[in-house]
C-alpha cells in the first residue's frame, strides 16, 4: 500500500513550483487532479517549444512535472466552474496553487473561501515574492525571483569581471516544489492531531536566499566578501576546475590537503612539487596557487576526461567531471541509485523524486494528462450526474 493512497489532491497550479509539490505526493500513491483552464491548458506544456530550448519530440517538461496526474479542464472564470471548483475542494485533502492572490480571489480559490466549505483541507499556497509585503502582488519566475533577487546570479559568475550567470529552466522551481511540499506533510502531520487543515506557503524568494544561505547568512553578518577571481588565479588550487586533453572539464574538491596533496601531486605526475618548500604548507600553496594551477593546467593537458577519471578515483581523491547534459542518460551511477528510472509504457527515462522512505515503494512514474483527459471520471466521483456533465460541457464550463 502506497504512503498516501486514498489522499485527494487538487492541483489548480501552472509551469511547475506548485505542482511539483502534488507530483511528490502522486509519487507516494495520492489521487491528483490537475485543474487546467480549456483551450492551451498550463503554459508548461509550451516550454520546450520556447526559443533556446531542447528540440524532441517528447513535451519533457509536461511529462516530468505532471506525472500520474488525472486531468480535468475547468473555466474558472464562469461561476458554474467555480461551482465545480468548489465541490471538488469540499471532498479534498490538499489544495495546491499558485494563482496570483488577486486572482484567487477573483476565482473564489482563496483560502477563506475553500477553508470555510472543508475544515480539514490542507491549502498549500506558492507565491514569488511571499504574502506580505510591498511586493506581494509582483509576479516572478525562478529566473528572476529565485536566481536573480537572492544573489545567486551574481555569485556563480565565472568571476568578477564576467556578465552575471543565466540560470536555466526549472532550477528554482523544483527545489521550490520540495519545500511545498514538506509544508504539505507538516500540515497533513498536525491535521492528525487537530483534526483541523491549515493554510501552509513557501515562495520562490524565500527559497532563492535559502538556497543562498551561506553567503546570505555572511552578508547578514556584515561581511566584507572578495570579487571572484578569473578561474586562473583561484585562490585554491586544489579546489579548481581543469580542462582535459579531449576538451572536457573536471572539478577537483580535495578538503584533505595534509592527507591528499601528496596523493594528488603523485597523480599529476608532479611528485616533485611535493618536496618543493615553495608548497609545503597549506597556506603557502594558497599564496602560490596561480602557480599550481598553471602547471596543473599542463597536467590534465595529458590525458582524456575519462583516463583522468579512472586515476583519480582509483586515488580515492574527491572530484568531479562537469557534466554536459547529454551525459545524463548513459550516467550509470543515477540508474543504480535509483535517480533515474524507466517511465511507464515508454523506453524514455525520467527523474525519480530525490528522497524515499525504506520499505515504501514509489507509484511508478506514469503519463502527464492530456487537457481534461479526465473531466468526466473526476464529475462523475464528485457526484455529478450525466445530465449535468453534458450540461457543463455545453456551456464549456468543462472541456
Amino acid at each position: 500500500m502506497s504512503l498516501f493512497q486514498g489522499l485527494k489532491v487538487i492541483d489548480c497550479g501552472s509551469f511547475i513550483a506548485a505542482p511539483i509539490a502534488a507530483t511528490l505526493l502522486g509519487d507516494f500513491g495520492a489521487d491528483v487532479v490537475k485543474i487546467e483552464p480549456p483551450g492551451a491548458g498550463d503554459p508548461n506544456r509550451v516550454l520546450p517549444r520556447l526559443p533556446g530550448m531542447p528540440k524532441t519530440e517528447h513535451a519533457y517538461s509536461w511529462l516530468l512535472d505532471n506525472r500520474n496526474k488525472r486531468g480535468i479542464a475547468i473555466d474558472l472564470a464562469k461561476p458554474d466552474g467555480q461551482a465545480v471548483l468548489h465541490r471538488l475542494a469540499a471532498q479534498a485533502d490538499v489544495f495546491i496553487t499558485n494563482y496570483p492572490l488577486a486572482v484567487r480571489k477573483k476565482l473564489a480559490l482563496d483560502y477563506d473561501r475553500l477553508a470555510a466549505l472543508n475544515e480539514r483541507l490542507v491549502y498549500a499556497s506558492f507565491t514569488g515574492y511571499g504574502e506580505t509585503g510591498a511586493e506581494a502582488a509582483k509576479p516572478g519566475f525562478d529566473a528572476t525571483a529565485y536566481w536573480a533577487r537572492s544573489g545567486l546570479m551574481d555569485l556563480v559568475r565565472s568571476d568578477a569581471g564576467t556578465a552575471p550567470a543565466r540560470g536555466v529552466a526549472g532550477m528554482g522551481d523544483h527545489p521550490s516544489g520540495v519545500s511545498l511540499f514538506a509544508a504539505i506533510v507538516l500540515a497533513l502531520y498536525q491535521r492528525e492531531r487537530s483534526g483541523r487543515g491549515a493554510q501552509v506557503g513557501s515562495s520562490l524568494l524565500a527559497n532563492g536566499i535559502w538556497a543562498n544561505g551561506t553567503m546570505g547568512q555572511a552578508a547578514l553578518c556584515g561581511a566584507a566578501f572578495t570579487p571572484r577571481p578569473p578561474r586562473e588565479k583561484s585562490f585554491n588550487a586544489l579546489g579548481c576546475y581543469y580542462r582535459c586533453r579531449d576538451g572536457r572539464w573536471l572539478l577537483m574538491s580535495i578538503v584533505h590537503e595534509e592527507r591528499d596533496w601528496p596523493v594528488f601531486a603523485k597523480c599529476m605526475g608532479r611528485e616533485d612539487l611535493v618536496a618543493d618548500a615553495r608548497y609545503a604548507t597549506q597556506a603557502e600553496r594558497f599564496a602560490r596557487s596561480a602557480e599550481l594551477i598553471a602547471q596543473f593546467d599542463l597536467a590534465f593537458e595529458t590525458r582524456d576526461r575519462d583516463e583522468w577519471r579512472r586515476l583519480l578515483d582509483a586515488a580515492g581523491l574527491i572530484f568531479e567531471c562537469v557534466a554536459e547534459a547529454a551525459d545524463l542518460p548513459a550516467d550509470r551511477q543515477m540508474r543504480e541509485a535509483g535517480v533515474l528510472v524507466p517511465l511507464e509504457g515508454s523506453d524514455v527515462l525520467t527523474i525519480a523524486s530525490p528522497f524515499y522512505v525504506a520499505g515504501l515503494d514509489k507509484v511508478p512514474p506514469g503519463k502527464a494528462p492530456g487537457i481534461g483527459e479526465h473531466s468526466d471520471q473526476i464529475l462523475r466521483e464528485a457526484g455529478f450526474d450525466a445530465a449535468a456533465i453534458a450540461g457543463l460541457r455545453e456551456a464549456r464550463v468543462v472541456a
